[in-house]
């Protein structure tokens, strides 16, 4: 597997040993799994809020060349806090051939040369809210309706 990292920091108040903190733990986790790195993407003081990220953008361009497999982060808030952008991107992505890995956060191991993340995707997250919501939807409703159904049989019995 041919990877690469991306690395940013949001703000002019967080420091150069953030970038450094978060390579290391990406090149640890490259090299445990067997993964060779080929480049480094890295924003300076830019939020993942937006998408307006200069190395960003260009390792997204580059995923195009099929150069690399995988891109590596220190945790998935790096790569885009927007869920929008995010599952827009890793599209993009994905139909490069490209899949992005967390280094620090939980990710499942299909076989040996295919990582994925255990997060879901903004369309899963609704269904599986909507599934808890209308579960517990019909319980309370089930609560309501057999006291009340009760007290008509009681009321009707007299």
């Amino acid at each position: 597997m041919k990877a690469v990292i991306y690395a940013r920091y949001s703000s002019d108040s967080q420091r150069e040993e953030s970038i450094e903190g978060q390579i290391r733990e990406c090149t640890a986790f490259a090299e445990k799994n067997g993964i060779t790195v080929l480049r480094h993407y890295i924003d300076r003081a830019f939020s993942a809020k937006t998408d307006n990220r200069p190395e960003f953008q260009n390792m997204i361009k580059d995923s195009n060349k099929k150069l690399f497999d995988t891109v590596i982060v220190w945790k998935l808030d790096r790569f885009a806090r927007n869920r929008y952008d995010s599952a827009r991107h890793k599209a993009t992505l994905k139909k490069n051939g490209v899949k992005v890995v967390s280094a620090t956060e939980a990710i499942a191991v299909i076989s040996e040369s295919t990582f994925t993340e255990k997060s879901l995707f903004p369309m899963e997250y609704l269904r599986l809210f909507l599934s808890i919501y209308l579960n517990e939807y019909r319980k309370r409703r089930q609560r309501i309706r057999k006291p009340l159904h009760d007290t008509k049989q009681r009321m009707t019995t007299y």
